[in-house]
């Protein structure tokens, strides 16, 4: 065995502390993380919620969240389905608090120079009326399987659900939509006391 001095050990003991430290962003990697991540992450929201004054609220508590938590993570992936996992528990839990606070929208057509024709375009749409009325859970897998391009592990890493399930469920969530857009009125599911329309 060889000698070890003092500052040898010191030394080693600062490595093994840095192995075990916890991942911190600067403002810099933090800064080139929301540049990737916050549109599609923003889009997401928007429509799993219905409103694009709620996703900008959410996102904003997600990334403070994320910021909070000081996880480690493995790399970007992780990052992205961990950003995806905090927006979709907050979205959860907003839905599930039913929030009666009365959001005030202003109506936009009726300010000058502020008609946006994407926006307008995109609320008569088939796909956006029938998307709203599918499940929360079946507009976030539809979202993530087809938008995003997610992959089953990673849906059911942030919906919480069993990889195995999200199969059957996204094909369940195409189902409903395809009746939605057909005009049809899905059948209703009763589930254990619960009636789903």
């Amino acid at each position: 065995m060889s000698d070890f001095t003092l500052s040898d050990i010191e030394q080693l003991r600062a490595e093994a502390g840095a192995a075990d430290a916890v991942f911190e962003m600067d403002e810099a990697a933090f800064r080139a993380l929301y540049d990737r991540t916050a549109r599609a992450l923003w889009v997401y929201l928007a429509r799993i919620t219905g409103s694009p004054y709620v996703a900008d609220d959410l996102l904003q508590e997600t990334y403070y969240r994320f910021l909070r938590a000081r996880g480690t993570y493995d790399g970007d992936a992780h990052r992205r389905n961990t950003l995806y996992r905090i927006a979709t528990n907050l979205a959860h839990d907003r839905r599930r608090r039913a929030v009666r606070t009365p959001v005030v929208e202003i109506d936009e057509e009726h300010l000058p120079g502020t008609l946006d024709v994407a926006a307008e375009t995109e609320r008569r749409t088939d796909l956006a009326r029938a998307m709203s009325h599918l499940r929360p859970r079946e507009r976030a897998m539809l979202w993530l399987a087809y938008a995003q391009g997610s992959t089953h592990r990673d849906i059911a890493g942030i919906l919480g659900v069993k990889t195995q399930s999200v199969r059957l469920m996204l094909f369940r969530a195409r189902q409903r939509l395809a009746q939605l857009l057909r005009g049809e009125r899905p059948p209703i599911r009763i589930q254990a006391g619960r009636h789903d329309a």
